[in-house]
């Protein structure tokens, strides 16, 4: 082997595996923290999600049963949104993005100025360990919501945020109406991420990222369908961040062992490997690489190739 975490990989040694340096690129605070502190922080069990669900409206659906009606305050935000770096840090996470839904601004009693005060005090708790960016996100559906879009614009002026996201199915909104949005982001020299082909195809992917001039792709496991779109996506060096578990569970692929993160890998798509919500798919960045190691669909040396360039 190559390396120290090639080597751990291989000999199933979890603490070498999580003591080496990673970034997760692709998390939402909101579900960010392991669901066992979330628990102890209320004093209560909370029902886990099934091991498949239907799509985002799935996920939804659980989130509304057993998150919901306990998470969504500003109280328990700020518990999440803490946990999930401190989680993060006890995971060898050196590089975190993780992304404060626009909508959180109607929890803090400050509105923006709260929520901004809190991203940047979030920032400066881990000086030298976890590398913290706070990031922008929004649903698609807010783009009919003119306050939410307004909070969002001026989210992007205070500088706070290093970058911005864009969720749910793809067609929730057409990326031409939020091309705006994002030419301010870029104009303030933030990161430009959206959510797409995590159900949609690779046509979809190559469109999105043209129009709104994209740095990286959350999901983007779609392009996996066109030798033409992967060529296209490695020659404008366009990342794709990843979430296995993620997509096995929410039916966007059939099994981990068929995850097309092997075939964009070949194809030279810069991917990396990712949580995106911890607290419903329960796996940590360590576990992901473990995951995928052990069932063959990456090697040891390739995985650490994909470590180390996640942290370029």
């Amino acid at each position: 082997m190559s390396s120290a975490f090639a080597e751990a990989l291989a000999a199933g040694d979890t603490a070498a595996i999580r003591g080496a340096a990673k970034a997760d690129l692709h998390s939402h605070l909101y579900f960010a923290a392991p669901i066992a502190d979330v628990e102890r922080w209320l004093g209560r069990a909370i029902a886990r999600p099934p091991a498949r669900m239907d799509g985002l409206d799935g996920m939804r659906a659980w989130a509304r049963e057993a998150i919901n009606p306990y998470m969504n305050n500003w109280p328990a935000f700020e518990f999440t949104a803490g946990a999930a770096v401190r989680h993060a840090q006890s995971d060898g996470v050196v590089l975190l993005e993780s992304s404060f839904d626009i909508w959180a601004v109607r929890h803090h009693p400050d509105g923006l100025r709260g929520l901004t005060a809190f991203a940047a005090a979030l920032e400066s708790q881990f000086p030298g360990q976890v590398d913290f960016r706070p990031e922008i996100g929004f649903s698609r559906s807010y783009v009919a919501k003119t306050e939410l879009m307004t909070s969002l614009s001026e989210a992007i002026e205070t500088g706070v945020f290093r970058s911005i996201d864009m969720y749910a199915y793809e067609d929730g909104c057409d990326p031409e109406a939020v091309r705006w949005i994002y030419e301010k982001a870029r104009s303030a020299g933030m990161k430009l991420k959206a959510h797409v082909g995590e159900f949609g195809g690779a046509d979809e992917v190559k469109r999105t990222v043209e129009i709104l001039v994209l740095d990286e792709v959350q999901h983007g496991i779609g392009a996996a369908e066109s030798t033409a779109v992967m060529h296209w996506l490695a020659d404008h060096r366009v990342r794709l961040n990843v979430c296995p578990t993620s997509n096995v569970m929410l039916g966007a692929v059939a099994d981990l062992e068929s995850h097309p993160i092997r075939r964009l890998y070949d194809h030279g798509v810069d991917v990396t490997i990712n949580t995106d919500d911890l607290m419903i798919f329960g796996q940590s960045v360590s576990d992901e690489y473990l995951n995928l190691y052990r069932t063959g669909v990456l090697t040891a040396d390739e995985l650490e190739e994909i470590r180390l360039g996640s942290l370029r």
